[in-house]
């Protein structure tokens, strides 16, 4: 053989080598623990998958006498079988999962068996996907390049949260068990979840290996959102019942340490850019209380002539907050306070949407209701309800508003008037029904949108201002949070 020849063999085995690299590797206990129980399930109207499969491609075993599952061997065996059927990787494109998913929902057009699920947002068909994908029991799906970082999407008529890799755009894991979630933050280090638990007011604590909940603290009251220190050290959660109190959990003990008091039931909390303060906004007060992390306690107050919801920071550039912007009651736009001065600069009211129809219907009291900024501080982007839309603006210069400062000589024309405080609209997207959260990926790329009106998460490409991805969630979806997590 020549040296060509040889090299070019050499070549093509290492690319057949990496191709099955890249496919991820199907996890038999995910499969055995996982997978199996939906052959076994009875649902109304259909025959159970065991019932027909025991004698038909591709066939399952059948179950020993007076056996309730299969046992390891018979597992086993069906596992080589089923595993045949699928492509690693690619759902949408393994017969397994598109035989039995409905023709409207992008399935085959038919399965001798019936068609068992409506959507690819079904459970089911997800935890299926899911092994596709290469999830391992106990553990979050490890796509090869996909990276760590992880959306989750709270679901919050539901009992569970998608976890989303932004890589694929598909839903990768799980949380089950927690009962009307509400607020979800993730721990700096990546190591924990954190999620309120509205039926059991608790904070619930996630492994984000695993994905599952090792601990439920007792809150002192009704939870909505939830915020973590910058150090890992503590967690603050608000408290949405009166008199209203925001609830300090030790990280490390994992236990609640305080409860300070504040004016009115809470809606939200965020810790500052710096970490050095938390703010919990409050809709029945209209007050927004700041509370020093050093000393966990209550440092002033904000008062506003409507309820506060969602809020966002812009920061200097020694990553000190500037500028806090706010989301009213009853008002379609934003107000901007000045962290230093502890006051109010001015307020910017959205635009309508061109040609589309403003929904007034229940939405009086929160128009928009969502706020992100981007990591470069140069956009920001806001959920609107009267239009269904996602709203993408320039930020204002820092200077906005401010006259010209420094010596100016004697005769010397006039300065020329300050840049005006109005942000840039960019783009008003259409993203679909009750758009109620915003997060965007570390790199900014990303915009992932819950759509409580539509049971899907929306993702935006900020680039190219469009939407280029829905994705089949849970029930009514609203809180979502984004960062990097520990996969492994």
């Amino acid at each position: 053989m020549s040296t060509t020849l040889r090299f070019a063999s050499l070549f093509l085995l290492a690319g057949a080598l990496f191709a099955q690299d890249a496919a991820p590797k199907l996890d038999y206990l995910f499969f055995k623990q996982e997978v199996q129980p939906i052959f076994l399930e009875k649902r109304i109207g259909h025959a159970r998958c065991v019932a027909c499969h025991t004698a038909r491609s591709p066939v399952l075993q059948k179950l020993s006498p007076g056996a309730e599952t299969w046992d390891d061997e018979q597992s086993r065996k069906n596992f080589e079988m089923w595993s045949l059927f699928v492509t690693p990787g690619k759902p949408l494109s393994s017969k397994f999962l598109m035989h039995p998913l409905a023709e409207e929902a992008g399935g085959d057009v038919f399965h001798g068996g019936g068609k068992h699920w409506d959507s690819t947002g079904n459970p089911e068909w997800q935890t299926l996907a899911s092994w596709v994908n290469g999830r391992v029991h106990g553990a979050v799906a490890a796509i090869p390049g996909s990276g760590s970082v992880r959306v989750f999407q709270s679901n919050s008529a539901g009992d569970d949260i998608h976890v989303i890799d932004p890589a694929t755009n598909t839903v990768v894991g799980m949380i089950q068990g927690i009962e009307a979630p509400h607020g979800v933050a993730i721990a700096p280090n990546g190591e924990r979840i954190y999620i309120t638990n509205e039926a059991n007011s608790t904070l619930d604590v996630v492994d984000a290996k695993t994905l599952k909940v090792f601990k439920r603290i007792p809150l002192s009251g009704h939870p909505n959102n939830v915020d973590v220190a910058k150090d890992n050290s503590k967690v603050y959660v608000g408290i949405r019942q009166d008199p209203g109190a925001v609830d300090v959990i030790d990280a490390k003990t994992l236990t609640n340490v305080k409860s300070i008091a504040v004016k009115g039931a809470v809606h939200n909390v965020y810790l500052t850019p710096d970490g050095s303060h938390v703010f919990a906004g409050s809709i029945a007060s209209k007050t927004i209380s700041v509370i020093d992390a050093t000393r966990d306690e209550v440092s002033w107050t904000m008062e506003l002539d409507a309820g506060v919801r969602p809020m966002a920071f812009t920061k200097g550039g020694d990553g000190t907050t500037r500028d806090i912007i706010v989301q009213l009651s009853g008002f379609h736009g934003v107000a901007v306070l000045d962290f230093a001065t502890r006051a109010e600069k001015w307020r910017y009211e959205f635009p309508d949407a061109p040609g589309v129809e403003r929904e007034l219907e229940g939405l009086q009291g929160s128009p928009s209701h969502g706020l992100a900024v981007s990591p470069d501080q140069q956009t920001i982007w806001s959920t609107s309800k009267y239009y269904h839309a996602v709203y993408g603006f320039k930020l204002p210069a820092r200077n906005c508003g401010q006259p010209a400062r420094g010596y100016r000589r004697p005769g010397a024309p006039p300065p020329p008037p300050p840049p005006p405080c109005e942000f840039e609209l960019l783009k008003i997207i259409d993203v679909g029904s009750h758009p109620d959260w915003l997060g965007l990926t570390p790199d900014g790329k990303r915009l992932y949108v819950a759509l409580a009106g539509d049971d899907e998460t929306a993702v935006i490409d900020t680039e190219k201002l469009e939407v280029v991805a829905r994705i089949p969630v849970g029930n009514v979806p609203k809180r979502l949070a984004v960062a990097e997590i520990q996969t492994r």
